[in-house]
């Protein structure tokens, strides 16, 4: 992994401050940066040049990828361009496995519920085949229930599989999914915006979700409450400009809530995944 002197510099920068890159861009290799510093607070300003203090001596680099983390900044030429769209692009993308997946034309992101249940595991299997057929890349969340169905959902049908965490590696959340995170470390990919010390709060899962839209082409929601964290990722890819592909749900359950109104307002309902390929075939 080589990085150019700015890559270096945002690396650092961003280690010890993370935010997005729009508020980092104004710091990088910007002689008027100090202007940009004072609408800081003095103690944000004092902690900032404090940590990139601490941080000169350290080959930051060598160290992550001891760790096995391949960072890619945004000043990077395998930066994805499609986060590159954001408003508030992830200055510095973390990654674990094979980050060549960031590459593949067709990503599609497959969420839901942290209480999906069968219904979401039987749409899966009906969803998720054609789009490994047709070389398109899953990604999700990593959290409980439906993003983690999807994941396996890939796995189990010989895809590849993107998960976008909301911490950084040195934790992992939900614990519960350390052996999938484990094999998708190794043979998928683990992508993360904070860096490894940064712990999940409840602010970083949010934070996350517009990732997991910028990068895909395409959304299918599952199973879901109308007011939930999947909603929120919905809302982002509304921002984006992104085609919603919703699985119609009994009318019984409250978690088919999410779907059927998304449905109402113009999502396109879905029973398998060939008319994904087709909507992707169409654009």
């Amino acid at each position: 992994m080589k990085l150019s002197a700015r890559d270096h510099e945002l690396l650092k920068l961003h280690y010890a401050w993370p935010v997005p890159y729009n508020q980092l861009a104004r710091l990088l290799g910007n002689n008027n940066g100090h202007k940009y510093l004072q609408n800081l607070s003095q103690k944000q300003r004092t902690n900032l040049k404090m940590k990139l203090a601490q941080l000169s001596p350290i080959p930051l680099l060598d160290l992550l990828l001891e760790k096995g983390i391949i960072p890619i900044p945004f000043t990077h030429p395998d930066y994805p361009d499609q986060l590159k769209q954001l408003i508030d692009p992830p200055a510095v993308l973390y990654t674990k496995g094979d980050p060549s997946l960031l590459k593949k034309p067709n990503k599609v992101a497959i969420i839901g519920s942290r209480k999906a249940g069968d219904y979401s595991i039987n749409a899966m299997d009906m969803v998720v085949p054609p789009l490994v057929q047709h070389g398109c890349v899953i990604v999700s969340g990593l959290a409980k229930g439906a993003d983690t169905m999807a994941h396996q959902a890939a796995i189990r049908f010989g895809g590849q599989t993107i998960a976008v965490l909301g911490h950084g590696f040195l934790h992992l959340y939900p614990k519960e999914n350390a052996e999938l995170a484990a094999i998708m470390a190794k043979e998928h990919l683990l992508i993360t915006e904070y860096p490894p010390y940064h712990p999940p709060a409840k602010w970083t899962f949010p934070m996350r979700n517009r990732i997991i839209s910028g990068l895909s082409n395409t959304i299918v929601i599952t199973e879901s409450a109308v007011k939930s964290g999947t909603m929120s990722t919905i809302e982002h890819a509304l921002d984006h400009g992104k085609e919603i592909f919703a699985v119609p749900g009994p009318i019984d359950s409250p978690l088919s809530l999410g779907p059927n109104k998304l449905l109402d307002e113009g999502a396109r309902p879905i029973w398998n995944g060939y008319q994904i390929i087709e909507s992707l075939v169409e654009s």
